[in-house]
């Protein structure tokens, strides 16, 4: 199998960690080439501003960062479970293992690995994923035809449409609304970037006030697959149940960060405008028209060298 770099020669591509999958590598590589350019800049901002710009570019880009990849990771809710249970179908050889179950806003993901690692002369260390942007059913199949160990199958299958449990239409819609609801507070968060950088802090603190609703929004749709009857996953001589993992409570800190600094910008915008603004150096131009106020000028006699003026004409006297 050292030919196959210890992958069986049924997979056609190489399995990757659910932890960093493509999608998330890019976004995350895209924010970070956006935030060393924008702190290239740091060194030509003069005085105490320069500490709160490198706070404002690094707060925006984090609470940026963190929409977009809440949407493609594979945490929001867990389960795992260290139990006994058949290898293969058709097989009477147990295995212990610790098998776990992570949910994503796209799908699911599958892990199954051996203690030890190595059993029955094979390396058990899985990590398979199902998607069900259309159904889950295609996957499954593929999965079938590989000869997936029976932990894996047993968990996809319930989250096929044959299943009782109807795992797939609480999971699969709640999903859906809280990406749809994750990329709108992506558009806020935009806007408010815009709105900070114009004289309207005001507006800038509202929609960052938004952005923060619509990241609630996301947690509220993906929490009611906790309020219908939970399906037990009985895995040889032990079960377990989904809970929020990791991606849920990053949410939930992104979302108070958001609230908290959208209700300070528009408290200080309140008490102190004039301040806010000049902090944000989007204050209005210092010189207005009727308070200009011009010095005495003078000429400069080497400009006019070479040049003839003539004396105004001067009006006939008369006599009468």
């Amino acid at each position: 199998m050292t030919f196959y770099d210890d992958i069986y020669p049924f997979y056609t591509l190489q399995r990757t960690s659910f932890i960093f999958s493509g999608r998330l590598l890019t976004s995350i590589l895209v924010f970070l080439v956006l935030a060393v350019s924008l702190l290239v800049i740091l060194p030509g901002i003069r005085g105490k501003s320069r500490l709160f710009w490198m706070f404002r570019i690094i707060t925006s880009l984090f609470i940026g960062a963190v929409i977009v990849a809440l949407n493609f990771t594979s945490d929001w809710a867990e389960a795992r479970v260290t139990t006994n249970a058949t290898y293969k179908s058709f097989s009477n050889a147990v295995v212990n293992a610790e098998i776990g179950l992570h949910v994503g806003l796209y799908g699911i993901n599958v892990t199954l690995k051996g203690n030890p690692v190595v059993q029955f002369n094979e390396t058990i260390d899985y990590n398979e994923m199902f998607s069900w942007h259309d159904t889950i059913e295609e996957d499954y199949e593929e999965a079938l035809e590989k000869g997936l160990p029976n932990p894996i199958l047993y968990i996809a299958e319930k989250f096929t449409l044959n299943s009782p449990c109807g795992l797939i239409f609480q999971y699969k819609y709640s999903g859906r609304y809280a990406s749809a609801t994750l990329w709108t507070a992506f558009c806020c968060w935009m806007l408010a970037n815009i709105l900070f950088s114009m004289p309207v802090i005001l507006y800038a603190g509202y929609m960052t006030l938004a952005t923060a609703a619509f990241i609630f929004f996301s947690m509220a749709s993906f929490s009611t697959i906790m309020n219908v009857p939970q399906c037990i996953f009985f895995l040889g001589t032990g079960s377990f149940e989904t809970v929020y993992s990791h991606s849920f409570w990053l949410a939930l800190a992104t979302g108070l960060l958001c609230t908290i600094i959208g209700i300070v910008v528009v408290l200080l915008n309140i008490v102190i405008p004039e301040k806010m603004k000049e902090a944000f150096s989007v204050g209005v131009d210092s010189f207005e028209d009727e308070d200009v106020c011009y010095g005495e000028g003078y000429l400069n006699s080497t400009f006019l060298d070479g040049v003839t003026t003539s004396p105004p004409p001067s009006k006939a006297l008369t006599v009468s």
